[in-house]
C-alpha cells in the first residue's frame, strides 16, 4: 500500500513592511531639517563672533552675524543650505501630490503628536505639512460637520453629546489606554455619543480655545439631533484648552455653552507646570554668559503651547505684547470657570498618601497637586469649586489619569447624577 505523502500547506509570502509614514511626512521633515539646520548655524556664528571678540566670562551676548569674511562663510553656508531644501522640498511635493495617502498607523500619529506639542507653532507659521490641522473626530477619522455627514456617522446620534480634549503631544487616538477608552465607556453608561478633538498641542491655548469654540459651535449647530447636553473632558492641556474655549465662546454669545452641563478636567495644570518654569529658569541662567547664550536659544525653541504651560496662559492678553520667555511672574488675567456648569478636577500624585512631601512637590509626576485642584494664593485666580467637587488619587501618575478603573467609576458616579 502507498502512503501518501504529507501534504505541504503553501505558507502566505511575507507582507512587505510598511513605513509608518506618508510622502507628505518626508516633505515636511525635510523642511524641519533644513530650519534646524539653518539655525544651528546661526548658533555656531554667534559663538564663533563671540570668541573672536574675545568677550568676558559675563557679558551681553554677541547679536548679529559675524563680520568679514567669516560672515561671508557662514551665509553661504545658510545660503546652500536653503537651496538644498527648496530643491529638495520641490522633488518631495512632486512624490506627495503621487503618492497615496496611507492609512491610518497609530504609531505616525503619536510621532506626529509629539512633534507637534514641542513645535507646533513653528510647523504652522512655515506651512509645514507635519502640522496637524484641529478637526472633531471619531475612531481617528475627521467629522466632516455637516448634517448628513454627522448622521451617517452617528447613525444613533444621541442628544448627549461628549468631547474629549487630549494634553500636550498627544492626540485623540491615546485616550484609549491598556484596553479602556474613557470616552467610549461614558458614552456607553450615559446613553451619550462621544467625539474627539485633535489638534496642534504647540499653538498657544487661547488659539486653539478659540478654534474649539467656532467647531462646537458648528457640532451644536449640525448635530444629526437636538444637541441637549454638552459633556466636556479634558486631560492635562486639554483642559486649559477647554477653559479658554469656554471663555471665548461666552464673549462671543455663541450658544453651545448654554448646552454645557458638566466640565471635568484630568490632571489639568490649571496655574502652570513646575518643569516649564524650570525650563525658563534654564535658559535665563544660560544668557548670563555670551559663551552659553547661544545654547539657550535650543531652549527656547519649544512651543508657544508649552511655554503657555509656565503659569497656565488661557487668553491672548496673557501673551501677547512680550516675548515668550519674558514672563517672569504670574500675571494672568482671572478666567474664572462658566457660571452654573459644575466642574470636577481630578489631581493624581504618585505618592502612596496625600500630605507627605512627595505628593505636594511632584504631583503626578507633570503637575503639582496645588494646580491640578485649582488652590492658589490669588483669590482671583482660585477656581472656584467646591471641596466635594474635588478629588485626589494616589499611587498614579499623569497618564494613569486615562486608565485608572476608579477615575472612570469617579467620573461616572458624577456625570450620571
Amino acid at each position: 500500500m502507498t502512503v501518501p505523502a504529507k501534504t505541504r500547506i503553501a505558507k502566505p509570502p511575507p507582507s512587505k513592511p510598511r513605513l509608518p509614514m506618508q510622502a507628505a511626512d518626508l516633505q515636511g521633515l525635510s523642511r524641519l531639517a533644513t530650519d534646524a539646520t539653518v539655525g544651528i548655524v546661526d548658533l555656531v556664528e554667534n559663538l564663533h563672533h563671540t570668541i573672536v571678540r574675545g568677550a568676558g566670562i559675563v557679558a551681553a551676548p554677541t547679536r548679529g552675524p559675524a563680520p568679514g569674511l567669516t560672515g561671508l562663510v557662514y551665509r553661504a553656508v545658510r545660503g546652500s543650505t536653503r537651496l538644498v531644501g527648496k530643491g529638495l522640498d520641490l522633488g518631495l511635493g512632486g512624490v506627495a501630490r503621487r503618492w497615496p495617502v496611507g492609512d491610518r498607523n497609530p504609531q505616525r500619529e503619536a510621532a506626529l503628536a509629539a512633534l507637534n506639542g514641542v513645535f507646533g507653532d513653528h510647523l504652522e507659521a512655515s506651512a509645514n505639512p507635519l502640522a496637524i490641522d484641529m478637526r472633531l473626530r471619531s475612531d481617528g477619522v475627521a467629522l466632516d460637520l455637516s448634517v448628513d455627514a454627522l448622521a451617517a456617522c452617528f447613525p444613533q446620534a444621541r442628544g448627549r453629546v461628549i468631547v474629549l480634549i487630549h494634553g500636550l503631544c498627544m492626540n485623540d487616538l491615546q485616550w484609549t489606554r491598556e484596553g479602556h477608552n474613557h470616552g467610549q465607556a461614558l458614552a456607553r453608561d450615559l446613553d451619550a455619543s462621544a467625539v474627539y478633538l485633535h489638534y496642534n498641542s504647540g499653538r498657544h491655548i487661547s488659539v486653539n480655545g478659540r478654534e474649539l469654540a467656532q467647531q462646537l459651535e458648528s457640532l451644536l449647530r449640525h448635530w444629526p439631533v437636538p444637541l441637549t447636553e454638552l459633556l466636556i473632558v479634558g486631560h492635562s492641556m486639554g483642559g486649559l484648552v477647554a477653559r479658554s474655549a469656554c471663555h471665548l465662546a461666552m464673549q462671543q454669545a455663541l450658544n453651545w455653552p448654554q448646552r454645557l452641563t458638566d466640565l471635568v478636567f484630568l490632571g489639568t495644570p490649571h496655574h502652570g507646570a513646575p518643569l516649564e518654569r524650570g525650563g525658563q529658569l534654564i535658559d535665563r541662567a544660560l544668557g548670563v554668559s555670551p559663551y552659553a547664550a547661544p545654547f539657550a536659544r535650543l531652549g527656547k525653541v519649544r512651543s508657544a503651547g508649552i511655554t503657555d504651560l509656565r503659569f497656565g496662559n488661557l487668553q491672548d492678553a496673557d501673551w501677547q505684547g512680550r516675548g515668550r520667555d519674558m514672563q517672569r511672574h504670574d500675571d494672568r488675567t482671572p478666567t474664572p470657570l462658566p457660571p452654573g456648569v459644575p466642574a470636577w478636577l481630578v489631581a493624581a500624585t504618585t505618592a502612596d498618601r496625600v500630605g507627605s512631601l512627595r505628593s505636594t512637590v511632584l504631583g503626578d509626576g507633570m503637575v503639582r497637586l496645588s494646580s491640578a485642584l485649582g488652590h492658589h494664593p490669588n483669590p482671583a485666580l482660585a477656581l472656584a469649586v467646591p471641596d466635594s467637587h474635588r478629588w485626589v488619587v494616589t499611587r498614579t501618575n499623569h497618564w494613569d489619569l486615562l486608565s485608572r478603573p476608579e477615575v472612570y467609576a469617579w467620573m461616572l458616579e458624577r456625570l450620571a447624577r
